[in-house]
C-alpha cells in the first residue's frame, strides 16, 4: 500500500481570502511575485494562503502516486478520490488527518450520505457540488457555435500559459485571485505535471480579462479516465455581462476535446449559483444527478470554494 506521511492536522478555519474580492488584491501579488524573482528567490508556482499553497505542493508532489493508485484522482487545490472503496478508508484517514481536507470527484448519488456519515465521524463536513456533464458531440456543437460568435469588440485570444512560475502564469492567478476563483499552481495550470489547459482572453494590452482551465483528473484506473474537469472560469468585473463567460468556458471545452483527447467534460456548480448554471449549460452541459463531488473539510471551518 502506498505510505502517506500522518502528521498532526492543519486546520482550515482561516476565513475565505478566495470568497472576498478586494481591489487591490492583483496589484499587491504582481508586486510580491515581481521582488522575488529580483532577489532571485526560489519561485514555486504556487499561489494563496500558506495552507493553500501547501495543499497545492502536496497534490502536485503526489502526482506518482495518483497515477498509479486506484480510486485516487487529481483535485488540484487538495489530494482527491474517486472511489473510496477501492482507495481505501485508511488511506482517506491518513490524507484527512494530515491536510484536515480531501476532495471527492464523481461520487455516486447513492453514496453520498454514506460518504457524510462516515465522515461526520471523523468531525468533518461534506461540502458538495452539483455535476453539469456532456460528451463531446454535445458540447462541441454548443460551444463552437458560441465561439463562432465571437469576442467582445476590444478583446482578443491570448496564448496559454507554459511555464508554471513565469510571470505570465503569475498574472493569470492573481486575476483568478481578485475574481473570487481559487487558482490551481502554475504547474498544473501551465500543464507540466498532466494533461491541462488554460485559456485566456485580454485586451490589446495583454491585461487579462477572462480565463478557464481544463484538465484530466483521474488515472486510467477509474470509469472517468478520459473525461475533463472544467472551472477556473473568472471573468473581469468591468467585462461582465457582455457574454465572456460563456465565450471562455466555450474556449476551454473545445480545447480539453482537442487538445485532450477527452470523451467528456464535466463543471461543478454550487445550487445557488444561477448564473454559472447558465453558462455551463450554454455550452451544452446538463446536470447529471447520479453524481455529486465535493470535498470534506472540518465541520466548523469555512467551506473551502464557492
Amino acid at each position: 500500500m502506498p505510505k502517506i506521511s500522518c502528521a498532526p492536522r492543519h486546520t482550515l478555519k482561516e476565513p475565505g481570502w478566495f470568497q472576498r474580492e478586494p481591489a487591490w488584491l492583483y496589484s499587491i501579488v504582481l508586486a510580491i511575485l515581481h521582488r522575488a524573482r529580483h532577489r532571485g528567490l526560489p519561485m514555486s508556482g504556487y499561489f494563496g494562503t500558506e495552507v493553500q499553497q501547501r495543499l497545492q505542493a502536496q497534490a502536485e508532489a503526489s502526482v506518482d502516486f495518483i497515477n498509479v493508485t486506484p480510486g485516487a484522482c487529481q483535485t488540484g487545490r487538495t489530494m482527491g478520490c474517486d472511489d473510496p472503496d477501492r482507495f481505501g478508508w485508511e488511506l482517506i484517514d491518513k490524507i484527512l488527518n494530515r491536510d484536515g481536507i480531501c476532495g471527492f470527484r464523481m461520487i455516486p448519488a447513492s453514496k453520498a450520505d454514506e460518504l457524510k456519515s462516515r465522515l461526520a465521524k471523523g468531525g468533518f463536513r461534506f461540502d458538495t457540488w452539483d455535476v453539469f456533464l456532456a460528451d463531446q458531440a454535445s458540447a462541441l456543437a454548443a460551444s463552437e457555435a458560441i465561439i463562432d460568435q465571437g469576442l467582445p469588440d476590444g478583446l482578443l485570444d491570448q496564448d496559454k500559459p507554459t511555464e508554471p512560475d513565469d510571470e505570465y502564469t503569475a498574472r493569470i492567478q492573481a486575476f483568478m485571485a481578485a475574481s473570487g476563483v481559487v487558482p490551481f499552481s502554475g504547474s498544473l495550470l501551465a500543464g507540466t505535471v498532466g494533461p491541462a489547459t488554460t485559456v485566456v482572453v485580454g485586451d490589446k494590452t495583454g491585461t487579462v480579462a477572462a480565463t478557464a482551465h481544463g484538465y484530466l483528473a483521474h488515472n486510467s484506473y477509474s470509469t472517468y479516465h478520459r473525461y475533463a474537469w472544467g472551472g477556473l472560469v473568472a471573468v473581469a468585473q468591468s467585462q461582465r455581462g457582455r457574454g465572456l463567460g460563456n465565450h471562455i468556458n466555450a474556449r476551454m471545452i473545445v480545447s480539453v476535446f482537442r487538445d485532450l483527447h477527452a470523451t467528456h467534460i464535466y463543471e461543478l456548480v454550487s445550487a445557488s449559483n444561477v448564473p454559472s448554471r447558465r453558462m455551463v449549460e450554454s455550452c451544452g452541459l446538463r446536470r447529471d444527478p447520479a453524481v455529486v463531488c465535493g470535498v470534506a473539510t472540518p465541520g466548523d471551518s469555512a467551506r473551502f470554494t464557492r
